[in-house]
């Protein structure tokens, strides 16, 4: 169970690097986003660049789940952190994981889709939209999201 801790830990560690490096972006290639559109991010160590895609892509792996009015300061609590980007506006994101598929760290993107077998691969077992109750996880964890309101149930890539 430790195992999956640290897989879990190091994949949400790097969608918050993510939104820093989001932040850090110039230009204006955010500017027409909205919530519910999806991004990859590429070139987090160097050179970051924000590339909009669809979300049904393998390679989009954060998604807008709230832009904050002016004046508002913080993403919402209550549940997982989200990463944030910070330019014409504020956006809270949170991971474009999808149901079956397995994450892992990767150099170029923080974090990617990857084969399940891949050393301390996380899995999505489930996606529970409409709900953060913990408990729709079983005994697997949960990273949940009250904005929209989301829920994903994490296990080791290795388990099905």
């Amino acid at each position: 169970m430790k195992k999956i801790g640290l897989g879990i830990a190091a994949v949400f560690l790097l969608v918050v690097v993510s939104g820093f490096v989001l932040s850090q972006l110039q230009g204006n290639a955010a500017d027409a986003a909205k919530v519910g559109d999806c991004a990859r991010i590429t070139g987090v160590a160097d050179s970051p660049k924000y590339q909009a895609m669809p979300c049904e892509s393998d390679q989009a792996n954060v998604k807008i789940a709230k832009i904050l009015a002016f004046n508002d300061k913080a993403c919402p609590s209550g549940g997982t952190e989200y990463s944030t980007y910070t330019g014409q506006a504020t956006f809270c994101l949170m991971p474009n994981f999808a149901e079956g598929n397995c994450y892992g760290q990767d150099r170029e993107s923080g974090i990617a889709k990857v084969d399940c077998k891949t050393p301390n691969a996380v899995r999505v077992a489930k996606v529970v939209t409409g709900s953060t109750d913990p408990a729709s996880c079983g005994k697997a964890r949960s990273a949940r999201f009250p904005e929209p309101a989301v829920t994903f149930c994490l296990e080791r890539g290795d388990v099905r």
